[in-house]
């Protein structure tokens, strides 16, 4: 059984980052090296996570309460969250089924007197085009937020260099992760000092938390081999457990309670050493055989299987989704073929505020229906991906296009929450 989303760390990547716990650090002197290593220590913060970083700015700007704050649809349920922590209000902009990014059209109905930001999520791996937001956003005086969570492409980019703050995550299913952390790679210089100095506030993730991460996660590593996760897989199955919600709450980034104290705090020494070593030995072949895996995946589905997003170019297939109409029936035969699809991936369709109803994201809340992600990482042989596109095209059903069913048609108003 091939696993739905492998861990994109080594066993010597595990070892240094528990060895880096139990050996004392200058912290200031680790972060200044990491930042260095990412986009320069004049443009860069590191911090917890993109939550941590997301959460640090919107305190740090001091936005008019009730400010509304323009989103891709389609995000994590915290990032909304967060945005009303601070008061203020979170807009959908609905996507471009091409790039998985903010339709420009839906950009223009969202924007109001009282918009202050977008956010602008690249989504699976690819990398939204930037420059039709930054105009309008410049048009309407908006601080332009890009959350590159899920677009890591290397140490070659570091967002789109007219966007005024650009977020990475290295967390646990991400690319290159650390199991933890996050690079903010910020415009303004004067914002950047004043995100410094109220980190600097906070309290520093704890050496042995870091390392308690890191032995679940070698743990986890372990597991998800194609035979032991498959044993795993038919145990549970047997025992008649959702394994969806087990896998779904293994992998979640800050779980419980106080969720807002867990985000606020600096990065131990530790995490950031692990990270700055990621960074720095990194195997960019990695990512070009995850990309052209990609390719050949859509090449063997498309066009009877519709593949979103693959006009985001580059894209480097951090994940692939595909749309069917019958997502059940497609995982189940994927399942029994020995690969491990899902319909969940810990994404959320922002809601409209009341009296915005007119910026409800019908494409976004469509697309969540119908989505399946497909297994793919390195580690998968080409011929088992032709194998697994046999079994798809053998059972899927091609859904109406986004735009192609009347609005008053859409899967109903709220959040529709999708978890892997």
């Amino acid at each position: 059984m091939w696993v739905r989303k492998r861990l994109d760390i080594g066993w010597r990547d595990l070892a240094v980052g528990l060895l880096c716990t139990a050996t004392p650090m200058r912290r200031s002197d680790v972060q200044t090296r990491l930042e260095e290593a990412f986009a320069g220590s004049a443009n860069t913060l590191a911090c917890l996570s993109v939550r941590s970083g997301f959460d640090l700015l919107l305190a740090t700007l001091g936005l008019p309460e009730r400010s509304e704050i323009l989103m891709s649809a389609m995000t994590i349920p915290d990032m909304a969250r967060i945005v009303e922590h601070h008061g203020l209000t979170p807009v959908p902009v609905d996507l471009d089924p091409s790039t998985l990014g903010p339709s420009v059209e839906s950009l223009c109905r969202a924007v109001s007197p009282s918009s202050r930001a977008i956010v602008v999520a690249h989504l699976c791996g690819g990398r939204v085009p930037m420059e039709p937001i930054l105009t309008l956003a410049g048009k309407h005086g908006l601080m332009v937020i890009e959350d590159c969570a899920q677009a890591f492409d290397g140490r070659g980019y570091s967002g789109d260099p007219s966007a005024d703050v650009s977020m990475f995550s290295f967390g646990p299913i991400k690319t290159a992760t650390a199991l933890g952390g996050a690079l903010l790679r910020v415009r303004d210089r004067a914002l950047l000092a004043r995100l410094r100095a109220r980190q600097a506030e906070y309290p520093v993730q704890r050496r042995s938390q870091y390392a308690g991460r890191l032995l679940k996660y070698a743990a986890f590593k372990a597991l998800s081999g194609p035979t032991m996760y498959g044993l795993l897989l038919r145990l549970w199955q047997a025992m008649g457990r959702d394994y969806d919600r087990l896998v779904n709450g293994s992998v979640r980034g800050f779980p419980g309670p106080d969720f807002f104290a867990r985000i606020r705090q600096q990065p131990s020494a530790a995490l950031m050493a692990l990270l700055e070593r990621r960074l720095r030995t990194y195997d960019q072949g990695r990512l070009e055989r995850r990309a052209a895996q990609g390719g050949l995946l859509a090449r063997l589905l498309e066009p009877k299987v519709v593949c979103p997003g693959r006009a985001a170019t580059p894209h480097n297939a951090w994940v692939f989704p595909i749309l069917v109409d019958n997502p059940p029936e497609v995982i189940a035969a994927l399942r029994e073929s020995g690969f491990d699809a899902t319909q969940g991936h810990s994404m959320c369709v922002v809601a409209p505020p009341p009296d915005r109803r007119g910026c409800e994201a019908v494409r976004a809340a469509r697309f969540l229906s119908k989505i399946v992600y497909l297994p793919l990482y390195p580690e998968i042989p080409d011929s088992s991906l032709v194998r697994m596109a046999e079994v798809v095209l053998g059972i899927a059903r091609r859904p109406v296009p986004l735009d192609d069913r009347p609005v008053g048609q859409e899967l109903g108003t709220g959040l529709l929450s999708i978890r892997l």
